[in-house]
């Protein structure tokens, strides 16, 4: 049974200033900057404070003269719509700027299936193939599927045997390897295309063929076994294999739009004779102001003016809400920094042997909840901090969030950073045996005898963290 009642709750409402800070936090240099230019663009009443000469001041007064806020208000030239936040008309023209992208390996394979003589229902079967390939120019989907799919969706009967034939043209096309349903084939479609048809071919081929599975886990003994062959011959095999391309669907994008990534600093500290100097990384991101002109045309406005229609009304909320708005966004951006440099002074204070050294042995176990004790602020405030931004330091850029780790245990009970265990598992890695790599058991025996009691598992976790795979696949002849 349903029943109406009024009832008393206490609920916690962010205010728009709150909501502001909560979104800049989370923004690394580079993108509040970028915010910070939308920002501009959008509200009026928000400007950058750059030092004039006289000469501009002079310029600015004057155009200040000139223009007064009966601009915003006169009914006869702006519609009251142009005075409202969206303050577009339906009969507007928008303009857009094309999406530029490199060549798509896709067209180019439908460029070159235009070439070959076939029905105009085999064309139409071949594009969807194509389109039916991924990124990295593989067919993940069944033949059978794809039949299933083309009835059902195209309207278009055909059986398998027409898709299989129609996929090994495609499989014919440049780049090679492409329209492949696995890696095995799509390397065996690039040994099929090679002109020099030696003997290391001809083996490369019959271990892709018939042991493939066995090169994939690093079995080499197994293969020198089975082909009777030695060492020097394998790796001349394994050499030619490792040549050919894995996903050759990446190689028609154009190097002319390759996106590379820079990565600008957040913090930067400077160490100074044992002093360590933190500070923001402030160059790309303008000092902001209100309007002072916006601020004053209204204040005449309001003195001067008693009797405003509806339209003017509307026009002076508007510019009042511009106001407030600039005044929130500078607010929370202050609010940004002195929360990032409180929140990263904690940090500096708490690593500070490290900051001062660089030794990785030198970091303390530290987490999101040690810096929120120091700081007073709340764990999801350090998380949003430490995500994304990075310190650049005499030793080199470190992403804050790398920092942090759990706190583990030597076996005198002295308490260590993981990344101090991390360090010493990539060394073990480092200087093994390559023909006889380190498992995981054997690394955590090994760190036990270091000092650093941990299971298996722990290991097994720390190294892949480490983006280091298992040991016998960092076997090597």
């Amino acid at each position: 049974m349903l029943k109406q009642g009024l009832h008393q709750k206490q609920l916690q409402k962010l205010s728009p200033l709150q909501i502001q800070i909560i979104k800049l936090l989370e923004l690394p240099t580079i993108e509040l900057e970028q915010r910070i230019k939308k920002e501009l663009e959008e509200n009026p009443a928000l400007e950058v404070n750059e030092e004039k000469d006289n000469t501009e001041k002079d310029e600015q007064k004057e155009t200040n003269d000139e223009f007064s806020i009966e601009d915003y208000l006169n009914e006869g030239d702006i519609p009251s719509y142009k005075l409202l936040s969206k303050n577009y008309s339906v009969n507007d023209e928008h303009k857009e700027m094309p999406n530029i992208s490199g060549v798509d390996f896709k067209e180019s394979l439908k460029a070159q299936l235009g070439m070959r003589q076939l029905s105009e229902q085999e064309y139409a079967l071949a594009e969807y193939l194509i389109d039916s390939l991924d990124d990295d120019g593989f067919l993940r989907r069944d033949i059978q599927n794809i039949v299933d799919d083309l009835a059902f969706s195209q309207n278009i009967m055909t059986d398998e045997d027409t898709l299989e034939r129609l996929l090994t043209i495609i499989q014919d096309f440049d780049p090679a390897g492409v329209g492949a349903r696995s890696l095995q084939e799509c390397l065996l479609l690039q040994l099929e295309r090679k002109h020099d048809v030696d003997d290391t071919t001809k083996l490369a081929k019959q271990i892709l063929n018939e042991m493939f599975d066995a090169f994939t886990k690093k079995h080499y003994d197994k293969i020198i076994k089975k082909l009777n062959i030695n060492d020097d011959t394998l790796k001349n095999i394994i050499s030619l294999i490792t040549k050919l391309n894995p996903k050759p669907g990446g190689t028609y994008s154009d190097p002319s739009f390759k996106v590379v990534q820079h990565i600008t600093p957040d913090f930067i500290l400077e160490n100074e004779s044992g002093n360590l100097i933190l500070s923001l990384n402030s160059s790309r991101v303008p000092q902001l102001n209100v309007s002072r002109s916006y601020a004053d045309m209204l204040t005449d406005y309001d003195k001067n003016k008693k009797n405003k229609s509806k339209d003017q009304k509307q026009a002076v909320t508007f510019i009042k809400q511009k106001l407030d708005s600039a005044k929130w966004f500078i607010d929370a951006i202050k609010q940004r920094q002195n929360t990032l440099l409180s929140t990263m002074n904690a940090i500096v204070d708490f690593q500070k042997e490290y900051f001062l050294t660089g030794d990785e042995s030198e970091l303390k176990p530290m987490i999101l909840k040690d810096i929120a004790e120091i700081t007073g602020l709340d764990i999801s405030t350090i998380s949003r901090v430490a995500n994304s931004k990075y310190i650049q330091t005499d030793f080199g850029m470190f992403l804050l969030k790398s920092f942090f780790s759990e706190a583990m245990y030597t076996t005198d009970g002295e308490e260590i950073s993981s990344r101090k265990i991390k360090a010493s598992i990539n060394n073990l890695i480092e200087n093994e045996d390559k023909k006889k790599p380190l498992t995981d058991d054997a690394l955590s025996k090994k760190l036990e005898k270091l000092g650093y009691k941990i299971a298996r598992r722990t290991v097994s976790k720390y190294r892949e963290q480490l983006n280091i795979p298992v040991g016998r696949l960092r076997k090597e002849l």
